[in-house]
C-alpha cells in the first residue's frame, strides 16, 4: 500500500506472515519487533540520530540514487527514515513501514541521461517526464526508493535476529590477518 502526502513524502506498509518469517526470513515477528525497537528507535535516539531511525536506509537510497542517476549528495536528506514493526493479527503477522519525508529524485536531466543510469529508469518504468501527468514518474521512482529501503531494512534487521550477519561477515571475509592480534 503506497500513501503520498506530496512529491517526496512516501510511506511504505507491508505485512509478512508468521509462518514467512520463520521460513525464510530465519527469525520470527517478536524477535523482529523487540529487535526494532532496541536498535532502530532507542538505540538511534541514544546516538542523537536526527531523521535516521532505521537500520541503513542511506546504504539503499545510494545504491538506487548513483543506479539511476540522482545526485548522490542528496542522500543526507532523502535517507531520513524512520522503520517501524509491529505485530499484529494476535502475533500471526508482521506489519512493517518506513516513513521517508523527503524523497528527492527526478527522472530528467542530470545524470539520467548517462547511458546505464537511463537504462535503469527505462527498465523500472519511469523514465523521462509523463505528458499525461507531469511528476508521476518521479513519484513512482520516489515509492521505488522508499520499497526498496523497506525490503533492505527486512532483510538486514532479519540478518541481525537470526545472528547471520556476524556469520556471514566471518565466512566470508577474505582478509588473512588475525585482527585480534594486531597492536592497537
Amino acid at each position: 500500500m503506497f500513501k503520498f502526502f506530496n512529491f517526496t513524502r512516501a510511506e511504505i506498509l507491508d505485512e509478512v506472515d508468521d509462518m514467512q518469517v520463520k521460513k525464510v526470513l530465519k527469525t520470527n515477528i517478536d524477535t523482529l519487533v523487540e529487535l526494532n525497537m532496541l536498535k532502530n528507535l532507542t538505540g538511534s535516539a541514544m546516538a542523537g540520530a536526527l531523521g535516521g531511525f532505521n537500520a541503513h536506509a542511506s546504504n539503499i537510497v545510494s545504491a538506487v540514487f548513483i543506479a539511476t542517476g540522482q545526485d548522490p549528495a542528496q542522500n543526507v536528506e532523502s535517507s531520513h527514515c524512520i522503520t517501524m514493526m509491529e505485530s499484529v493479527n494476535d502475533g500471526k503477522d508482521l506489519h512493517i513501514s518506513v516513513t521517508m519525508p523527503s524523497i528527492e529524485v527526478g527522472t530528467v536531466g542530470g545524470g539520467t541521461q548517462l547511458a546505464s543510469q537511463s537504462a535503469c529508469l527505462n527498465l523500472l518504468g519511469v523514465k523521462g517526464a509523463s505528458k499525461d501527468s507531469p511528476g508521476s514518474n518521479s513519484r513512482l521512482l520516489a515509492s521505488i526508493v522508499a520499497g526498496s529501503v523497506l525490503a533492505g531494512e527486512l532483510s538486514l534487521m532479519s540478518a541481525i535476529a537470526a545472528g547471520q550477519l556476524v556469520r556471514s561477515h566471518m565466512k566470508y571475509n577474505r582478509s588473512s590477518k588475525d585482527v585480534s592480534k594486531i597492536p592497537s
